[in-house]
């Protein structure tokens, strides 16, 4: 195995992430802790897994999120140290909020400084996570009460990129209006194409394996799956009602399908219209929009760089008054169709980046 994958908080999306690496990626080995006591994973997993990792000569990558604290695992294990490491960020202790600022919150962001110092490349999840980490290090240096480390920022930012995290979208189109999984597929389509007319395949299709089990995944956490799935079948289930009073009551064929066809959109324009707008957190923001959802979200931390200015609001004012118009006329917003981009966050999109990521020529030391 030449790709050791650590992961000191398994659970979330770092399992996902993890998991979706491993069975994609040939070669690789998954060690992991779960994900519980996340501040005890930050301050000791690192002697754990340096005891825990077999010694081998087959490893060139270790890959790993930033709850490890890379600096000691090189120190512990000085054969895992040569190896070409890799640092995930999905988020930073520098501006993750907490209640009070302790010493043991400038610990944990400290300690994914001297993670990023041992780091050969590091890897942040959106262009917010990693220039409000790279941004703030001078600042929360100024902490230590005399004889400050200088120039990280400059030492630490040449490293850094950004890979967006990947996403294997599953297949809802079954859950979905037909206008809106239309449009899924022309958008996604497109821009994996480099602009060309849609495939026939949906990328969803492409990605279809353990899609089943993501979707139950995203259902139980985020209720959106429910919700729209129950509004979905519900619709249904009234147009059949309908249409089969209507059948039993009209004897003629002669313009049958077509009073079918008319009857039927006029039930679903008088449904758009009577039906309570869903609101709901689903916690996954780049999967409820996949889903048909209408994204409203604050125009602060990774929010603009994701949707277009028109998702985004400024003020309480502002979201009030939006809200207030969504649930005024709900079926606007289910007409409408997402003018943004899913397909960069697809792992059809981004896997050759991991890929080019995770390799690695042996070195001579090795």
């Amino acid at each position: 195995m030449s790709i050791l994958i650590i992961e000191a908080f398994y659970g979330g999306s770092h399992k996902q992430l993890v998991d979706l690496l491993q069975e994609e990626l040939e070669d690789s080995v998954l060690y992991t802790l779960p994900a519980k006591k996340w501040h005890w994973r930050a301050r000791t997993s690192a002697l754990y897994f340096s005891q825990n990792i077999p010694t081998s000569g087959h490893y060139r990558i270790l890959f790993a999120s930033s709850v490890l604290n890379l600096t000691e695992l090189a120190a512990l294990r000085p054969d895992l140290g040569k190896l070409k490491k890799i640092l995930y960020f999905h988020e930073n202790q520098l501006v993750y909020p907490v209640k009070k600022c302790q010493e043991r919150d400038f610990q944990y962001g400290y300690n994914q400084i001297l993670s990023c110092l041992v780091a050969d490349v590091v890897v942040f999840n959106s262009v917010f996570n990693m220039e409000s980490f790279l941004t703030s290090i001078g600042k929360f240096m100024k902490l230590i009460p005399d004889h400050r480390p200088k120039d990280l920022e400059s030492i630490i930012r040449p490293k850094c990129q950004v890979i967006y995290f990947p996403i294997r979208f599953p297949d809802v189109s079954r859950f979905m209006p037909k206008h809106k999984a239309a449009h899924l597929q022309k958008i996604l389509s497109l821009k994996e194409n480099g602009g060309t007319a849609p495939s026939t395949a949906l990328p969803f299709q492409q990605e279809q394996r353990g899609s089943e089990n993501l979707l139950k995944s995203f259902d139980s956490k985020s209720g959106l799956g429910d919700a729209a799935q129950q509004e979905s079948l519900g619709c249904s289930v009234r147009q059949e009602s309908y249409l089969k009073t209507f059948n039993s009551s009209d004897d003629s064929s002669t313009h049958h399908g077509e009073r079918k066809q008319n009857q039927c959109d006029v039930l679903a324009e008088a449904d758009d219209q009577q039906r309570p707008l869903h609101i709901v957190w689903p916690h996954r923001w780049l999967e409820a929009v996949y889903c048909g959802c209408y994204p409203l979200c604050p125009k602060d931390l990774v929010y603009p760089e994701i949707f277009p200015a028109e998702y985004l609001y400024s003020t309480p004012e502002q979201l009030s008054k939006r809200l207030q118009n969504f649930c005024k006329r709900p079926d606007i917003t289910r007409k409408h169709l997402y003018k943004g981009e899913m397909a960069p966050f697809s792992w059809a999109a981004l896997h050759g980046k991991f890929r080019s990521l995770l390799t690695a020529e042996p070195r001579e030391d090795l």
